[in-house]
């Protein structure tokens, strides 16, 4: 689905800087840090604009966030099953130990996780680190 479709179907205002975070992410094909997206930006947006875009993502369930080994919150597009009231992501991401790229693999589940009595989950992470399909030999 290209940005304009994707902005109409969640109820968003087409603006440039939406438009061009989001083709930041069809470029690219991995999770993206702020300073990574604002590096793709041609216009003239602050960081605040960035961030606050980024932030109405995350709450509509365009983007969700990859936590990896640097400490940086990174985004990524969400699938198509992913709407506001159902933004959830019990999915693996994969960091490549070569390229540094971060990537969702959503085929591939978190496993179940038993907590103990009143303990409930909000959010499941889980990242692994190796040589991605590109870097591979």
């Amino acid at each position: 689905m290209n940005a304009p479709q994707l902005l109409k179907e969640f109820d968003l205002r087409n603006t440039q800087s939406r438009l061009e975070i989001l083709q930041a992410f069809e470029d690219e094909h991995k999770a993206l840090s702020q300073a990574e997206i604002e590096g793709h930006l041609t216009g003239q947006f602050d960081r605040v604009t960035v961030y606050r875009t980024l932030r109405t993502f995350l709450h509509k369930g365009i983007l969700h966030k990859v936590l990896d080994d640097e400490g940086t919150p990174k985004y990524a597009l969400c699938g198509d099953h992913c709407i506001q009231e159902t933004h959830r992501h019990e999915h693996v991401h994969f960091k490549c130990v070569k390229c540094g790229n971060t990537t969702c693999l959503e085929q591939v589940m978190i496993p179940g996780v038993v907590l103990p009595a009143k303990y409930s989950i909000q959010e499941m992470n889980l990242l692994i680190q190796g040589v991605c399909g590109v870097c591979h030999d």
